[in-house]
């Protein structure tokens, strides 16, 4: 998606300047606001443009479990020190669509090829400065799916371990807490359990979705 100069009913762009273009693009956005008082002011945000992604969490309704991954993230290293990341599988859509995207992405990094997917919902990484959009998705799998390690592409930089645990224990993490960077008595950080709307998705994908629903859950891009 390209930023352009557009008008909504309380909100005017007035100008859409690249300040730096690499992968994404970052872009210093000039508009006028209207408040809800009335008042007219003028902003100016800085944005990253990079694209929307999607999102899975299969589930093994019959044994209970869910996949996910651990890979290194360096946001995440430099902002806690945690080499290691554990999220639900996702990747760029690169304007695909979203279904196909996703199924893809579930059999370079997990191994598994599935065909049925279920879209659960769509949000947004961090509104205030972030354009990326992410569609989520569940889907059922079982150990027959299963047509390779995973691992993602090599050549892509990604370098991924497949996790496969019981349900309630995923449940159990988010709904403590645990999906925080945590430190043994020596000081040595754990892997980061990134929620990656991974709560609202367990939810979704299992018969106590009412009490999961209510775990909080905050989004971290890292896709």
């Amino acid at each position: 998606m390209t930023a352009m100069i557009m008008d909504g009913q309380t909100v005017q762009v007035r100008n859409v300047e690249t300040i730096a273009q690499n992968k994404g693009r970052l872009i210093s956005v000039s508009y006028e606001q209207r408040r809800r008082d009335g008042d007219q002011e003028q902003l100016k945000r800085e944005i990253y443009e990079n694209g929307n992604s999607a999102v899975i969490l299969p589930y093994d309704a019959d044994r209970q479990t869910v996949l996910l991954t651990r890979q290194p993230r360096i946001p995440v290293f430099l902002q806690d020190g945690s080499e290691q990341a554990v999220e639900a599988c996702a990747g760029k859509l690169d304007g695909e669509n979203a279904e196909r995207r996703i199924v893809k992405e579930m059999q370079e990094e997990l191994g598994y090829k599935i065909t049925k997917v279920q879209r659960l919902f769509e949000l947004y990484v961090s509104p205030a400065a972030i354009m990326e959009k992410i569609v989520f998705f569940t889907c059922t799998y079982s150990p027959a799916d299963k047509v390779s390690d995973g691992g993602g592409l090599k050549k892509e930089g990604e370098d991924i371990e497949v996790l496969e645990i019981p349900l309630h224990e995923a449940a159990a993490t988010i709904t403590a807490g645990e999906i925080v960077r945590r430190k043994d008595k020596d000081g040595r950080a754990h892997p980061v359990f990134e929620q990656s709307g991974i709560g609202l998705m367990l939810g979704a994908s299992s018969n106590d979705s009412r009490r999961l629903i209510k775990a909080k859950t905050a989004w971290y891009g890292g896709l």
